[in-house]
């Protein structure tokens, strides 16, 4: 069935088996090309039965459908005509896995991040209502998002009449890490209050049967105010002017066409609270939704099996526990990324010094520095792409205060596999323009603990970055150290015809691309990216040429600040950028995506070979558009 379907409104004339038999088709494929390519898996399973609702109720496009985050519009992606090509899912090249407005005019937000659905659909509704337009706004958000500031600065707007919006809350009890707070506690507490939701229904169906019924609905909707109220008291969705419908089992097709009919009947804002099972259709993911929320591919029948790969995430949580051990006034900060920043091993030992926020990373930094005035040492571990979120909440609430935080910034640089929403390579160029701030760029797990060190025994703010996955392994005994610090080294090599200065992963491609080089070439490799002893620097670059090369955005990078260095200070090397400039970098493997960047070894040697040496010039290489 599900390869005949070409757009949503194929599915409105199903028969009630069909639908049961097309959410089974659905759960099937998903499975099939999450086990082979990766991607968001068990949200994607538990809301099948509930996107079919929202396509047989209303019209995509016409109607719109924004998801919050997004990671879970695989089964929205399936019934808008994308079938034939789902199995390309989060390659290069292929689908995105999160909804793309260049990919589809059922996708009405690029998204990837959290709290966004909501205000974005508020704009929308709200933009159709001066237009004139009757069409419906859905936005459909987890009750993870829901610890979001954003989601409630739109609450606080959605109370006006006659506004065309229906929230679909998705509550699963999970977001990547377990749920944590207040609101995660009062959803249990909503959910736990559906026996009061049954005795409802069962006494208005009794007495709709009677003669003069609906008056005596009437009156029993004064009475069930009255018992409401005992029993659950009005809940706060209620409280901000929404009409709130559930809790409804949202794996029930059927129920969920109802309830979603039933909400295009009122005059405002309705919230509807759905209950769903995460991983539903494949029993190892509902029995340990939390190892199934993102995979790599895995074999069906087997299963995810557990990871002992090292990288620079679990490196970090081992050595924050070593410093935790040594100084009790360190603590760790994440925004529901406990598992993903590899805290889990420092909250199993300290669970005392571990705050997580929920997905609510501008409350993470504030939090943090607001520890930092009370005498401990956070450690805030957050992924690049969130941190672009916290640049007020860095300046202000830690920099501004002169607190002494550190910042660990994981999936720093290109990243794979989720695409233009997560690439982390816009953080050099935001931090660096904080007062005060100290960035790290190591490339080495011995690099990340010397940054740390460093940071321990400092003050004010620090940002150590690093990359996803694990160090690469090369000989590194080409370099050796400029400074006394050793927060920079350089290659062995007489009379350079150029000098490469770069940072970070990418150093790894720059050694190789300088045994491709026709030229004579010298590496200095930073540690410490900000701020930099430009001067020491280009001294030994001598009198050649430089390229820097960073995988990273050229406007604010390491490389603009090189070129306006040499500029000031009366240097006559020729400064040439090598960076991603001027667009967005796609989704897809990491080798893809640096082939694309110009950024694997052989590019590299290429634009080596081109730089001439001339008086100072300063040039950029377009790496991505």
């Amino acid at each position: 069935m599900l390869e005949n379907i070409k757009k949503p409104s194929d599915i409105k004339k199903m028969s009630k088996d069909e639908i049961s038999h097309l959410c089974v088709e659905i759960r099937d494929e998903i499975l099939r090309v999450c086990s082979k390519s990766g991607g968001h898996l068990a949200s994607n399973l538990g809301i099948v039965e509930a996107t079919v609702a929202l396509h047989r109720v209303f019209d995509s496009p016409k109607d719109t459908i924004v998801y919050d985050v997004s990671h879970q519009c695989y089964a929205h992606k399936l019934l808008t005509g994308r079938y034939d090509s789902f199995s390309t899912l989060r390659t290069f090249g292929g689908i995105s896995g999160f909804t793309n407005r260049d990919e589809s005019e059922h996708d009405v937000l690029t998204a990837g991040h959290s709290g966004s659905a909501l205000p974005t659909a508020l704009g929308i509704a709200r933009a159709k209502a001066a237009k004139g337009d009757d069409s419906w706004t859905v936005a459909v958000i987890g009750d993870a998002s829901f610890t979001n500031g954003m989601v409630f600065e739109a609450l606080n707007c959605c109370h006006e009449e006659k506004i065309r919006l229906i929230i679909l809350l998705n509550d699963n009890e999970m977001s990547i890490s377990k749920n944590v707070g207040a609101m995660s506690g009062y959803f249990s507490r909503l959910r736990n209050s559906r026996k009061y939701f049954r005795l409802k229904k069962g006494i208005q169906s009794f007495f709709s049967k009677l003669p003069g019924g609906q008056g005596l609905i009437m009156l029993f909707y004064h009475i069930k105010e009255f018992f409401k109220r005992l029993l659950m008291q009005t809940n706060i969705f209620e409280n901000l002017g929404l009409y709130y419908m559930g809790p409804v089992n949202g794996n029930d097709e059927e129920k969920m066409e109802a309830l979603l009919r039933e909400a295009t009947t009122k005059n405002k804002c309705t919230l509807i609270h759905m209950l769903t099972l995460k991983g539903k259709g494949y029993e190892r993911a509902e029995k340990h939704p939390e190892n199934y929320h993102f995979t790599s591919k895995f074999d069906v029948h087997r299963g995810v099996q557990p990871s002992k790969e090292n990288s620079f995430s679990s490196a970090m949580g081992e050595y924050l526990c070593e410093m935790r051990e040594r100084n009790s006034n360190i603590c760790a900060v994440t925004a529901a990324m406990e598992k993903g920043t590899g805290l889990s091993v420092f909250k199993e030992n300290y669970e005392e010094s571990f705050f997580d926020v929920g997905i609510a990373e501008e409350c993470a930094v504030t939090f943090a520095g607001g520890l930092a005035l009370g005498g401990m040492l956070p450690v805030c571990a957050l992924y690049s792409t969130f941190m672009q979120r916290t640049f007020d909440q860095i300046l202000e609430d830690i920099a501004l205060q002169h607190s002494h935080v550190v910042l660990a910034v994981d999936r720093a640089g290109l990243v794979p596999g989720d695409g233009v929403t997560h690439q982390g390579v816009f953080d050099v160029a935001m931090l660096s323009t904080i007062p005060g701030i100290t960035i790290y760029s190591p490339e080495t797990y011995d690099e990340m603990r010397t940054a740390f060190d460093r940071a321990e025994l400092g003050d004010n703010l620090w940002a150590i970055r690093y990359p996803k996955g694990a160090e690469i392994e090369y000989d590194r005994s080409v370099f050796v150290p400029i400074d006394e610090e050793a927060t920079a080294f350089e290659s062995n090599c007489s009379k350079p015809e150029l000098c490469i200065v770069t940072y970070g992963r990418i150093c790894a491609d720059v050694v190789k691309a300088a045994e491709l080089s026709d030229q004579r070439i010298k590496i200095i490799k930073l540690l410490k990216i900000h701020p930099v002893d430009y001067k020491t620097i280009l001294e030994h670059a001598e009198d050649a040429p430089v390229l820097v090369v960073e995988e990273g955005v050229r406007r604010g990078g390491v490389g603009e600040a090189l070129a306006a260095a040499a500029g000031q200070l009366d240097y006559t090397n020729k400064v040439v950028i090598h960076a991603i400039d001027n667009g967005f970098v796609p989704h897809g493997d990491l080798e893809s995506i640096k082939e694309m960047c110009k950024m694997t070894p052989e590019h590299i040697a290429q634009i080596a070979n081109a730089v001439e040496i001339s008086s100072r010039d300063i040039s950029n290489t377009v790496a991505c558009r």
